[in-house]
């Protein structure tokens, strides 16, 4: 088999965005953080999920995707629905998979397509395209070429892993991984949870960094870029865009970070037995801290977190309302 290199050039403002991401890495380490917070792991792999599976059209809320995670009954359709279980299972596979391994990457295929598609955890057998309204606008490789060009692929990863920096490698192989489309569905999904992967080697902290999230809030961009990249014939566009997210959303939990260490223990005591969005009544969260007095957490706990804006009051004109719910921001 030919060696393939797939075309990219690394320029000086690649560089430097991986040098900003690196020292932010460490300037936050995030890695303890959410060691010691599985509330703040769980919310950031439900806010990956939601984005990625809300990138492809789906149309269930945050709410109803922690719903179906948590096991609780969901009024919705049902394909819908069983996208998350699937999508939860395969990010749950994360830490036990070599991502530089096409078998897993067909396991995990597998399970993110479960029940939803005929052609789960297989290369595709038909032709497909990418479609504006009735207009093709990209037409994949032949579906004889996918093994081939997958093996290719993931060939060079072995290869390029030792010299090219993962946040590149990373890059490239998202990119590639869309341009051949190897799959009959799913090929975005598993293109953002294998960059994720991929990362995640690296550094274990992105196994619970919402990337797919910070590039759901770009969406259009990030289509735009890969078509720009499709007629440009190279992946540099595509690099740069991921890099830029990717440094945008470490500068966010970098500022998060600071301002956590500048709150009170009790506060983020309180912060750490609440999960994002979801309302809480006084007395619920007062036994999860196992307090007595409303006075005290009134004014230790709930009251600086709100000034802080970190939680907010469902029903903010009623401070005293019996309707009154608490939700972390």
């Amino acid at each position: 088999m030919e060696r393939y290199i797939p075309p990219y050039s690394i320029t000086d403002a690649m560089l430097a965005r991986v040098a900003s991401v690196s020292e932010k890495l460490g300037r936050i380490g995030a890695l303890h953080s959410l060691e010691s917070k599985p509330h703040l792991r769980r919310n950031n792999r439900i806010r990956s999920i939601h984005s990625s599976l809300k990138i492809e059209e789906n149309s269930l809320s945050l709410g109803q995707v922690r719903d179906v995670i948590a096991g609780r009954a969901v009024i919705g359709d049902r394909k819908e629905i069983q996208e998350v279980k699937n999508a939860y299972a395969a990010y749950e596979m994360l830490n036990g998979i070599n991502p530089y391994s096409i078998t897993d990457l067909l396991t995990l295929h597998g399970v993110m397509t479960r029940y939803t598609v005929d052609e789960a955890g297989t290369f595709r057998k038909g032709e497909e395209g990418v479609f504006s309204g009735e207009r093709c606008i990209f037409m994949a490789p032949p579906a004889r070429l996918v093994p081939q060009l997958m093996e290719s692929l993931f060939a060079w990863m072995g290869e390029a892993r030792e010299t090219v920096h993962p946040l590149i490698l990373s890059s490239v192989f998202h990119y590639e991984f869309v341009f051949i489309h190897p799959f009959s569905d799913g090929n975005g999904r598993m293109a953002r949870l294998w960059h994720t992967a991929l990362l995640a080697q690296w550094k274990p902290v992105f196994a619970y960094i919402p990337l797919e999230n910070q590039i759901e809030k770009f969406r259009e961009d990030y289509y735009r870029v890969i078509a720009e990249c499709h007629k440009a014939g190279n992946s540099d566009l595509f690099i740069e865009f991921m890099l830029e997210q990717t440094d945008r959303l470490l500068g966010e939990i970098s500022v998060n970070a600071d301002e956590e260490r500048a709150v009170s223990e009790y506060v983020k005591k309180l912060l750490s037995v609440m999960e994002y969005g979801v309302p809480y009544t006084a007395s619920a969260i007062m036994k999860k801290l196992d307090l007595k007095s409303k006075e005290t957490f009134r004014k230790h706990y709930m009251g600086p977190a709100i000034a802080l804006g970190m939680a907010e009051m469902t029903v903010p004109d009623k401070p005293t309302s019996r309707n009154q719910r608490y939700i972390r921001k």
